[in-house]
């Protein structure tokens, strides 16, 4: 269904006609300006000056001041010195909207699957008004590997999905499509892309593909060599320009040693119409480079009662398929891809009909409570009618994709008057549709702040809560993996004293001596307990007597090492899980051993470092609902 709101200013798809769109009079302008922010934020990488945010959004720096406080106290950024940093709570956002839309969940497993089968990236995107929008990446890690993000926003002229959303454009879709072409020339609000006015080259082993194309277009016009018809269905003579008909030779001169000369295309884009007939009658789309020089792309809807419901693609690199061998190699296979992906909804759908039940509405999420607290805390610096207004976004997820304004009400604990109004601006800014007095998310609301965020590491996470942790204790904290029977560290936080200890980034140790590797260890079924070597008088060795201990950690959740892996050094550490319980890293707190004794380690630091674990769960938790956190 076509969105009905009007585009917020500064995002890609907006239109000369959305940028003016007058602001409704019940709109809540304090959620107006922090929403500015967290995108002056996103488009900034996920970091700016407090100056910076004042010069980018044009607000007072004491509104700034006062919305990034806000924002803190929500824990969607950190105040770090005189910048603002995204945290990754701020991902619980566009968790809400990929909760509600239940794709992630049905299709990521099929699209990994693929990705590891064919040794090539994958993504899903849905339709973003004239734009696209990703929803999953499966990247394959190379020296050239796909750089874009979940949530980032592409212009769906220079993509492969692009033409196969176009099919479904009304009138209205391929008006604001001509208007924001022509607003913006290059491309500029889509960071995610290089700027259009990026010359393509192509070369005489191009001019003779692009001679079959032009013949196979006379005869079969869904014949397309590379999905492309640069023709627009006139016969031109090859060399001359394919819009206006004039010799393209002269405009760039032949590079000395070059062996071939070269000619410039249309704009990019110029052909989209002509593409997206083509997807419509084909099924599949390409895209050969016109996002960049070496990446090519192969997509095909995913649809559900008979509307697409996503598009997947296979991303590649013209140093491992052209786009017309990543057609005729892996189309079958992405076909087979696309079904399975059908049917796993259809299935989806069947069981929701065949168990009806109510529409799901989220506990109450005590935000009267909060702001209260933070009002009291925060005195006029903290923005009530902004933190209340993007608590509104959470009330929808899983089972919640469709809501009306009692529901938000109940599920935000929010006044129906309040709700509304904050409702009421959220469709203005274009991050829920109304149809029928129910309301949805778009896919708008994954640009705030998820594209950087999207790719924040374990270590990235935790190293905020690392300092913290030891500015409180004034002793070294450390983050650590499991690698086989070795602990890597992956995050440190160093002390100043003469007596410290001092360990580097990337450093691996023996996982039994140490606390660190105690309560990953403890963690497994059968943890590795061979050459059990005696590093100090106290390192316990007797293989029997060390999976005691791991029991004991086991059970206890914290392990403490007193001089088995060095005299006079002490250490206690306590594991971090993921979503699912599973311990993926752990976490410590090191000191001579001078310090503390075994006992004020227990009663003294133990309670600061659970309480500080605990707070990089809840970040990670937020950050792994929809993709894999790296550890490293």
């Amino acid at each position: 269904m076509p969105s009905n709101v009007a585009p917020a200013p500064g995002t890609g798809t907006s239109s000369a006609a959305g940028a003016e769109a007058v602001v409704p009079a019940e709109a809540v302008t304090p959620l107006i300006r922090g929403i500015a922010v967290l995108r002056r934020l996103t488009d900034a990488d996920g970091v700016s000056s407090l100056s910076g945010l004042e010069r980018s959004t044009g607000l007072a720096r004491s509104t700034v001041d006062r919305i990034t406080a806000t924002l803190a106290r929500r824990g969607y950024v950190r105040l770090d010195g005189r910048d603002a940093v995204l945290a990754p709570r701020l991902m619980e956002l566009g968790n809400a909207y990929l909760a509600a839309l239940r794709l992630p969940r049905l299709l990521d497993a099929h699209a990994d699957a693929l990705a590891d089968e064919l040794d090539e990236s994958v993504s899903l995107a849905v339709g973003d008004q004239d734009g696209i929008r990703f929803i999953h990446q499966a990247t394959r890690r190379r020296a050239m590997s796909l750089s874009f993000r979940i949530g980032d926003l592409l212009p769906a002229e220079r993509t492969a999905p692009g033409p196969l959303f176009a099919t479904e454009w009304g009138d209205r879709e391929w008006a604001r499509w001509h208007e924001r072409r022509a607003a913006d020339p290059e491309d500029r609000g889509f960071p995610a892309v290089p700027a259009r006015s990026r010359p393509i080259e192509y070369g005489e082993d191009d001019r003779n593909d692009e001679k079959d194309r032009i013949g196979a277009n006379r005869t079969n016009p869904t014949n397309r060599k590379n999905g492309k018809d640069l023709t627009v269905g006139k016969d031109l003579t090859v060399g001359k320009d394919l819009t206006v008909g004039k010799s393209l030779a002269a405009d760039r001169p032949e590079e000395p040693g070059a062996g071939r000369s070269a000619r410039r295309l249309p704009t990019l884009g110029d052909d989209f119409e002509q593409r997206t007939a083509e997807a419509r009658e084909a099924g599949w789309a390409l895209d050969d480079q016109l996002i960049e020089p070496g990446l090519v792309a192969l997509s095909m809807p995913v649809r559900e009662a008979g509307r697409i419901a996503c598009v997947v693609s296979v991303v590649s690199h013209t140093s491992r398929h052209t786009a017309a061998d990543l057609r005729d190699t892996l189309l079958p296979r992405l076909r087979e891809a696309v079904a399975a992906m059908e049917r796993e909804l259809r299935e989806a759908q069947h069981a929701e009909s065949a168990t009806p039940t109510p529409r799901a509405t989220a506990a109450p999420s005590g935000l009267a409570v909060w702001t209260g607290a933070s009002k009291q805390e925060l005195g006029r610096e903290f923005i009530e009618s902004l933190a209340r207004g993007l608590t509104v976004i959470t009330a929808f997820g899983e089972g919640r994709a469709e809501l009306n304004l009692t529901e938000v009400a109940q599920a935000t604990g929010l006044a129906r008057a309040t709700a509304r109004r904050a409702l009421i601006t959220l469709e203005h800014l274009g991050y829920v549709t109304a149809h029928d007095r129910v309301f949805r998310l778009t896919p708008r609301v994954l640009g705030l702040g998820f594209p950087p965020l999207s790719r924040t590491s374990l270590a990235e996470i935790a190293a905020p809560h690392l300092t913290e942790l030891s500015q409180r204790l004034h002793d070294s904290v450390s983050l650590a993996v499991l690698t086989g029977d070795e602990i890597q560290y992956t995050g440190r936080v160093s002390t100043s004293r003469v007596m410290s200890v001092h360990i580097t980034i990337g450093t691996r140790l023996p996982a039994y001596p140490t606390a660190l590797g105690r309560v990953m260890l403890a963690d497994l079924p059968e943890p590795p307990l061979t050459e059990l070597l005696p590093l100090t008088p106290r390192t316990i060795t007797d293989p029997a007597r060390l999976k005691a201990v791991l029991d004991r950690v086991r059970e206890e959740g914290y392990a403490l090492v007193d001089e088995e892996l060095e005299v006079g050094l002490r250490s206690v550490a306590v594991p971090v899980r993921e979503r699912g319980g599973r311990v993926v890293a752990a976490v410590n707190v090191a000191m001579h051993s001078s310090r503390r004794t075994p006992e004020e380690c227990v009663a003294e630091v133990l309670p600061e470092l659970r309480a500080a674990v605990g707070r990089i769960e809840e970040d990670l938790w937020v950050a792994g609902r929809f993709r894999r956190v790296p550890r490293t």
